[in-house]
């Protein structure tokens, strides 16, 4: 079956973004739409601060219930700076037509805030389809699988092809 394309209506509400080459992805194979911070002038996000609402520039429209965007962090700024999501991921669903706005918080316990300066890449914005299911009431379930109520690190954390431990001769 082939895929349907998704026809997304954008407002560009900051007329920088196109000078920063917005809309544009990181790769042709990226998944995230590269979300830049329009703001005025350099901010800094101070350890363990509240998180700080930044304009992306831009709204959009979905309008088809069978998708929504999903708003995510940047995988390398949360690895090696400590820039996250205050929400961790924000829904985006198709009957929103606001302005896009990134949750911004430094997780870092102390040290250094971080700065973000206008026309950064600090978020992505990632579009999927969504599945709305028809739920059945029950009072018990009609099969019973192996885990049942098992869960928070019940399957372990072993490898499934462990390196030969340390000291072994093999």
């Amino acid at each position: 079956m082939p895929s349907r394309l998704l026809k997304v209506e954008l407002k560009i509400l900051d007329p920088r973004l196109p000078g920063w080459g917005f809309p544009s992805w990181g790769s042709s194979s990226a998944a995230g739409l590269d979300l830049h911070a329009c703001i005025d002038r350099p901010l800094i996000l101070k350890p363990q601060m509240p998180p700080v609402l930044i304009s992306a520039g831009i709204a959009f429209r979905t309008g088809d219930p069978d998708w929504c965007a999903l708003l995510l962090p940047r995988s390398g700024l949360g690895h090696k700076t400590g820039l996250v999501l205050g929400n961790t991921i924000g829904v985006i669903d198709a009957d929103y037509e606001g302005p896009c706005l990134i949750s911004a918080w430094n997780r870092n316990p102390a040290g250094e805030g971080i700065w973000v300066r206008p026309g950064d890449r600090i978020a992505q914005l990632v579009f999927t389809r969504i599945a709305r299911p028809e739920f059945a009431i029950v009072a018990a379930f009609s099969t019973q699988g192996g885990r049942q109520e098992d869960g928070f690190g019940s399957t372990g954390i072993e490898a499934a092809c462990p390196d030969p431990r340390p000291g072994r001769n093999s």
